[in-house]
């Protein structure tokens, strides 16, 4: 069967005469799915049906006919956020579910639309009164400088000791991230994550857990709590402390990640990249000797399609990572899967999660090509997977 949308007025009467001289080919079935996107987006919201049909979504495209398809609906949906995203950026303040994340920018260098880098930058304090954090905000803007790109620096939205890693700042981050991509030319592939101290302590939580977000991780004197390193696999972290900060362990705990990545890094080839410096004889304030993080995270680019991932999920959740997705019920601290693309075939190992979803591309793999999935050892499918 083959629908063809019609797309009319909703009050006018319309008479239609159809002549079918013949059954289209499978080429001109792909070319009606396209025009009709074509024609559903360029219809007024207000006589088109509010969602896009299936017939317009389920199909056998190219390759170059799927990219074309997903930069339309991407427009579309740029165009209807740019307007109430625009107000936030004026404002310099995001709301989510009640928890409001302002922030502070400053730009550097002149990189064209599309390539411009973003540095999000978190200040120290905590577990103190708002004007204490407040100070630690404003000092944070003019701590780091990079060479190019949109430097942030985002006030927590508490006062709590973990400023950073309470589980309302990865919609705040998301977002403020899409902002900037939206409407400040950032490359998605360029956000870099930073903090000093308590700001510290959230790069430990957030990188891990928000990987697929940035092209590189710096972490100054901080402290990681509970968290682990494993899902930092394919993101480049670095380390940063005084050899005297000795409040919590602090020292003694930099020197055991360092140990500990180097150890994963030997372990997984290509994966694990760090760059750790403990610097003898300063204690908490590194004199700004750490700002020699910058430019080794300027060097590096996001890969949004690695063909290994490890993810482990900490306290807060989430429900995707990359190109692997599982139901919320499945998403739960401790939880760890590990998948490799090899050629054609797909392999997912986890002892706990017992559901997941593959989110496929052509960056990943050929899917003109028949695809195999492997599960805990076990064929769990082979064929072509439409696109």
């Amino acid at each position: 069967d083959l629908m063809l949308p019609i797309l009319r007025s909703v009050t006018d009467p319309v008479t239609l005469d159809i002549a079918w001289s013949a059954i289209p080919s499978e080429e001109e079935t792909k070319a009606s799915q396209l025009a009709g996107l074509r024609a559903y987006l360029a219809t007024p919201e207000s006589a088109r049906p509010p969602v896009i049909p299936d017939a317009l979504l389920n199909g056998t495209l190219s390759e170059d006919e799927a990219a074309e398809a997903i930069a339309m609906l991407y427009r579309e949906n740029a165009a209807s956020e740019r307007e109430q995203r625009a107000a936030e950026m004026e404002a310099k303040a995001i709301g989510i579910d009640g928890k409001e994340l302002r922030f502070l920018e400053k730009r550097f260098g002149d990189a064209p639309e599309g390539e411009r880098s973003l540095w999000i930058s978190m200040h120290g304090g905590g577990n103190a009164p708002a004007r204490v954090n407040d100070r630690q905000w404003q000092n944070q803007i003019s701590l780091y400088e990079p060479e190019e790109g949109f430097y942030v620096a985002p006030r927590a939205p508490t006062d709590t000791w973990n400023l950073w890693h309470e589980a309302h700042i990865d919609p705040l981050f998301d977002r403020l991230i899409e902002n900037y991509v939206l409407l400040h030319g950032v490359n998605p592939n360029k956000v870099y994550l930073m903090g000093y101290s308590a700001g510290g302590d959230g790069v430990y939580q957030l990188a891990p857990r928000m990987a697929d977000r940035f092209a590189a991780a710096a972490m100054m004197a901080g402290h990681p709590n509970e968290t682990q390193p494993f899902s930092l696999r394919n993101l480049p972290f670095a380390l940063f402390m005084g050899g005297e900060d000795a409040a919590y362990s602090r020292n003694e705990v930099a020197a055991k990640w360092r140990d500990w990545l180097q150890e994963l890094s030997e372990e997984d080839v290509g994966g694990y990249r760090h760059f750790v410096r403990i610097y003898p004889g300063l204690g908490h304030w590194m004199q700004r000797n750490d700002a020699e993080a910058l430019p080794w995270m300027a060097a590096f680019d996001r890969d949004p399609w690695p063909a290994k991932i490890v993810w482990y999920q900490d306290d807060v959740t989430h429900t995707r990572f990359y190109w692997l997705a599982v139901p919320a019920d499945q998403a739960a601290g401790g939880r760890r899967v590990d998948a490799q693309v090899n050629g054609q075939t797909i392999t997912v190992d986890s002892d706990e999660v017992t559901s997941f979803t593959l989110r496929l591309s052509d960056a990943l793999m050929d899917l003109d090509q028949p695809i195999q999935v492997v599960a805990n050892g076990e064929t769990r499918f082979e064929g072509v997977v439409p696109r």
